[in-house]
């Protein structure tokens, strides 16, 4: 018998964009086009068809956990879609061995009209639960989820919340050999998500081979001891956690310096060019410690003479919720930078976000015509170690410094 759970072979996987049909009389031709082509099997793309994996292989051991991180857009989905059967791959081999229970998207498996206690059922079994298997565990279920009050409630009148628990607590309770988990942690309170993870763990020392998708880099560190990096389909990166991350963390900024300008932006007047991360010791890098002081630089070049210049950077998590701004209008702090290269620093005593990886957004203004010059949304990452703790939305202390080069 294979020691391996999960086979991933050579495995490729394209998508349309944008392909609707509004009527049989134009699905059915479409579909025998495809199934007769004589480039149906050949990896070449037709129009609009773009490859959402390329090449992919890995293998997974019983027992352990992989986790699967890459930018947006990078086919982690899509893989755990592949190995729950979900989606078939055009080219490759997938062998799982085992019960597969797959939490991939919220609510997925649930009837909107239906109350919690019939999604149970309902989902239990197109999870591959038997009745008997769901009534021995609905109490548990139920329990886990925290919603007794509102199980005979349908399920339209739940939260995207509530629905992520009613979802986790099926999938962790139908006894798999191999969970799939796609950024399930990252809805609910933060009981839950302890909850969450003690389940996690439990399954985990049970032997369970666990798939977890997420962008949570502590999360990742503290569960999984293999990771898949992936890129644009691609495999960027197959091996230890520390390693991984340290690579994803690169692929980042590289693969966001290519940004969309807005064109309502008078980035005819200047224009963001970069920004630098300095830690307590002045090295650059995009890892610092928490409750470490950091010192972000940003460059900028202005092209025209404007009356003053104003910043403002953000901080948020990489699912959209902000946490921390410091803004040079709110502290009253304006400058008024020269034609060409400039520079303004901005110097955090004590980096007090909780360990995990955040986005960094950086807007340019001219605060006296209220217009903004650039915006660089969510363009760059910053990851903090060191030991979880509850600090969540934070005042940061902070100096700004401005000087040309």
């Amino acid at each position: 018998m294979s020691e391996y759970a999960i086979e991933f072979n050579n495995v490729w996987k394209k998508f349309r964009r944008g392909e609707r049909f509004d009527s049989l009389r134009d699905l059915i031709p479409a579909m025998t086009k495809r199934i007769f082509s004589p480039n149906s099997s050949r990896p070449e793309l037709e129009k609009n068809e773009f490859w959402a994996l390329k090449d992919v292989s890995f293998k997974v051991k019983k027992g352990e956990v992989l986790g699967i991180i890459g930018p947006n857009g990078a086919g982690k989905s899509t893989i755990l879609k592949a190995i729950s059967r979900i989606i078939k791959p055009d080219k490759g081999e997938i062998i799982t061995r085992g019960r597969v229970s797959a939490l991939i998207e919220v609510g997925a498996g649930f009837h909107p009209d239906l109350t919690g206690r019939e999604n149970i059922y309902l989902n239990g079994a197109i999870l591959g639960m038997t009745r008997k298997e769901i009534d021995e565990k609905f109490d548990q279920i139920v329990e886990f989820a925290g919603l007794r009050e509102f199980i005979d409630t349908p399920i339209k009148r739940y939260s995207s919340g509530m629905q992520a628990r009613l979802g986790f607590a099926v999938a962790a309770h139908m006894d798999p050999d191999i969970l799939l988990v796609d950024e399930v942690l990252s809805v609910g309170d933060a009981v839950f998500r302890a909850k969450c993870l003690n389940k996690m763990k439990s399954l985990i020392e049970g032997n369970v081979t666990v798939v977890f998708v997420s962008h949570n880099m502590e999360l990742i560190r503290n569960l999984t001891q293999k990771c898949l990096l992936l890129d644009v389909g691609e495999v960027v990166f197959y091996g230890n956690t520390a390693d991984a991350i340290k690579q994803y963390m690169q692929v980042i900024q590289r693969g966001r310096t290519k940004i969309k300008v807005d064109e309502k932006l008078y980035t005819h007047y200047g224009r963001i060019v970069g920004l630098t991360i300095y830690n307590k010791k002045g090295e650059k890098t995009n890892q610092v410690n928490c409750f470490d002081p950091v010192t972000i630089v940003v460059d900028f070049e202005i092209y025209k003479e404007v009356p003053s210049i104003a910043i403002g950077i953000s901080f948020s998590l990489p699912y959209g919720v902000w946490l921390a701004n410091c803004n040079t209008v709110r502290d009253n702090i304006y400058f008024r930078p020269k034609i060409g290269r400039n520079k303004i620093a901005l110097k955090i005593d004590s980096f007090n976000l909780s360990p995990g990886d955040y986005d960094i957004s950086i807007r340019l203004m001219v605060p006296e015509w209220d217009i903004a010059l650039d915006n660089h949304h969510c363009c760059y990452k910053i990851l903090v170690l060191g030991e979880s703790h509850s600090a969540h939305v934070v005042q940061l202390k902070h100096d700004w410094f401005c000087y040309t080069s």
